[in-house]
């Protein structure tokens, strides 16, 4: 089951029981500011974006302790810019290779995951154009990771929901997923975008 919320994330995690989840997949803000340039484009897109501050901090102590007591393991996007992450070693690195080149944006970004495991490095390309939000990632790339990280049967949650990739990735290979998405204009976004591909699916 598929289930996508509208809210503050922290609130959620505080009404969680210990270990929940099995995997948690979470892409928080990296503090690297607002994504879009003065004409209101994002630097790796043609769509226009609404300005915003929600990338000008990265997440507190206190999400990464919730996180990690509510889930028994933990794939965390951009865990290089996260202090917290950095006292625990780098356990299991996840490099994904981005095949294109644009001289804004890095062609390679990083995933830390809470468990030892050899470095992985996963190429998938990225130049898509239409996307819902300024950090989009593939739905092809929360699906490697799936079948990769984790088992038929887990409970996945993921807390910064953005474009809503993870949630058709789920679907598509059958796992339960908690989302959460504070920006009402992404959250909107995002579920019309999961529902428009279910819809698909049933036409065929």
């Amino acid at each position: 089951m598929i289930n996508l919320h509208n809210g503050d994330c922290m609130d959620a995690l505080a009404k969680m029981q210990d270990n929940e989840f099995d995997l948690a997949i979470v892409d928080p803000p990296y503090g690297l500011g607002d994504k879009t340039t003065k004409g209101g484009c994002s630097r790796n897109s043609q769509v226009k974006f609404k300005e915003h501050e929600w990338d000008n901090d990265i997440p507190n102590d206190e999400y990464f302790i919730e996180l990690q007591r509510i889930s028994k393991h933990q794939i965390v996007w951009g865990g290089n810019y996260f202090p917290f992450l950095w006292k625990k070693g780098c356990r299991g690195l996840i490099t994904w290779d981005k095949m294109v080149y644009i001289p804004t944006m890095s062609q390679i970004e990083y995933a830390w995951y809470s468990k030892d495991k050899l470095p992985k490095l996963v190429k998938i390309n990225n130049n898509d154009i239409n996307r819902l939000h300024p950090t989009q990632k593939p739905v092809q790339l929360y699906e490697w990771l799936l079948m990769n990280y984790a088992k038929e049967g887990d409970k996945i949650l993921d807390t910064h929901l953005g474009s809503g990739s993870i949630a058709i990735a789920c679907h598509n290979l059958g796992y339960d997923l908690e989302g959460y998405e504070l920006d009402e204009e992404y959250y909107n976004a995002a579920v019309k975008r999961y529902n428009n591909h279910i819809a698909q699916l049933k036409m065929f």
